[in-house]
């Protein structure tokens, strides 16, 4: 081997080992700056989980990060961000440790990020306005394509009814059922009318056994027809006097001017079920337009929809039960972070303790 050769093999070795060591320094500078040196934390999202820097309010997931970080004696720094896909973005780059705020856990961004267990579940809900219904808001169940589908079916079996009456006593009655088709065929009606109400003026009766079998057939079917139509008439308009101008579902929104925040999955969850969909910035201009009358009602996640509910409650709202897209939010961290394990356990520690619950219910109403 010559010298030029035992110089070269000396060269790469000593820059392997160089690799080699410095891989290893930054693997346990970054070991270390996950569990002893300050964290870089990015907050991200909104009210009320994240408030701006300048309000004296911290936020349901700041303050639960905040405790968590002082059971674990952890420093930090906070980074603020003005979206949570920008903070995601930082935190991809290695710039950040972790991102707080209500971070939805989704299949597809655990492909490039890992999460915490869920502090909080969140959901879609439906909120709408509680006014007293006008006249014609209570009568139209009335008009309903359905009811007047039943009466016109009503109508062509009671004109059946009149013409076999009609055909049943032409001959042997002309005095009651005139000869004349339309004459005939409607004072049987009337008498099918007359029959059915059980008002019974004597005015007109049949006389033949065929009349008598198919007034006597009628008697007993219009019993049981009329007393279905009455009561389902009666409940109708019982509902409707009391009802309001609130949505239980979403599926009553189809047609209906609904305020969202642009390019939120509400959006996208609203063109399903066809709605009017009415886009806007935050949830305090959504809310405008519902107290105005402008929109019928607001679709977005549920713990917003509450926080705004709790500090307005002079507008009268109404937030339906029903809940769509549930989803948990959780604190996001680099898929390789060591912190993870650490911040799950104290989590749950915190849950077990009720201080989750407690720093939850002092933004929202305890009955949710």
């Amino acid at each position: 081997m010559t010298f030029k050769n035992i110089a070269t093999s000396f060269l790469l070795l000593c820059f392997t080992s160089l690799f080699s060591i410095t891989t290893l320094y930054a693997q346990e500078a970054k070991v270390a700056r996950s569990n002893t040196e300050e964290l870089f934390v990015g907050v991200a999202g909104n009210e009320p989980f994240v408030f701006a820097q300048n309000s004296s309010t911290k936020g349901i997931a700041i303050e639960i990060w905040e405790e968590l970080a002082k059971k674990k004696s952890w420093d930090y720094t906070y980074k603020t961000f003005d979206t949570v896909e920008d903070a995601l973005y930082a935190l991809n780059k290695g710039e950040l440790d972790v991102v707080v705020g209500p971070i939805s856990i989704t299949s597809q961004r655990l492909e490039y990020m890992n999460f915490s267990q869920p502090f909080y579940n969140s959901s879609l809900a439906i909120v709408s306005r509680v006014d007293e219904l006008t006249l014609w808001q209570k009568v139209k169940p009335l008009f309903s394509i359905k009811l007047l589908f039943a009466v016109g079916i009503f109508l062509i079996i009671l004109a059946i009814v009149g013409a076999l009456l009609w055909l049943a006593e032409r001959k042997r009655s002309p005095e009651q059922f005139p000869s004349k088709i339309a004459d005939g065929i409607g004072t049987g009606m009337w008498l099918a009318i007359v029959t059915m109400s059980t008002t019974g003026y004597g005015d007109k009766a049949p006389i033949t056994l065929w009349g008598r079998i198919i007034a006597g057939s009628w008697m007993i079917i219009s019993i049981i027809f009329a007393t279905s139509m009455v009561a389902g008439i009666a409940s109708t308009l019982t509902l409707s006097s009391l009802g309001t101008s609130t949505y239980s579902n979403v599926e009553q929104l189809a047609g209906r001017k609904v305020a969202t925040i642009s390019a939120s999955p509400s959006e996208a969850f609203l063109k399903e079920y066809k709605a009017k969909i009415t886009g806007v910035d935050n949830i305090n201009e959504a809310m405008s337009k519902l107290v105005n009358k402008e929109v019928d009602a607001v679709v977005y996640d549920r713990p917003q929809l509450l926080y705004y509910m709790k500090n307005h409650k002079d507008e009268e709202l109404f937030i339906a039960k029903a809940e769509y897209y549930k989803q948990g939010y959780g604190f996001a961290f680099p898929v390789d972070s060591k912190l993870i394990y650490d911040v799950n356990r104290t989590l749950l520690e915190l849950a077990e303790h009720q201080e989750v619950l407690n720093i939850v219910h002092h933004y929202l109403d305890k009955d949710e």
